[in-house]
């Protein structure tokens, strides 16, 4: 999902560049490359373009919290089935106010929410948090038995460590 806020740009210049210009992300920056002859009023024009071009094309990969409801209704299925209706959420969505967690669970109201920041990380990533915060529909704290119940997907240890290493990059606790 991309956010409201213009990201931080990064403009490189290149004397063996002639005529093209290309973005991509670098984390939360955009690295935008362009030829050195370019005027500063032409690096503008081209860096809002690039802009709006990545937005667009992220546009077209953004998650729904329709998808990520179906995500969950999924992995219900595969790893939670014996717990029915307990395990069921009654709604999970995508939240832009989470910046100290992954994900979060209201058993009492049985809300879960995920972190927009986790919206462009492979799937199995995705799949982990929001089956770590199914989990907590059956079993609210992080005892053994929740443990258990998270243990139960194939990628957990591999997703922790990944989201692990995102932390630490990014200086998160």
């Amino acid at each position: 999902m991309a956010g409201t806020r213009k990201p931080v740009v990064e403009v490189r210049r290149s004397q063996r560049r002639r005529r093209t210009v290309s973005a991509y992300r670098d984390g939360e920056r955009v690295v935008v490359l362009i030829p050195d002859q370019f005027s500063r009023a032409e690096e503008s024009e081209w860096v809002d373009r690039m802009l709006a071009r990545l937005a667009a094309r992220e546009g077209r990969f953004a998650r729904s919290d329709a998808e990520l409801l179906a995500r969950a209704s999924r992995l219900i299925g595969l790893y939670l089935r014996e717990h029915g209706s307990a395990a069921e959420p009654a709604s999970v969505r995508w939240v832009t106010n989470q910046n100290g967690r992954w994900g979060s669970c209201t058993p009492a109201d049985r809300t879960i929410r995920i972190s927009h920041r986790i919206q462009d990380m492979p799937d199995w990533v995705i799949d982990y948090v929001l089956l770590h915060e199914l989990a907590h529909l059956i079993v609210p704290s992080h005892n053994a038995q929740f443990w258990a119940l998270v243990a139960r997907y194939p990628r957990a240890e591999r997703a922790r460590g990944y989201l692990e290493g995102v932390a630490a990059t990014a200086g998160l606790p």
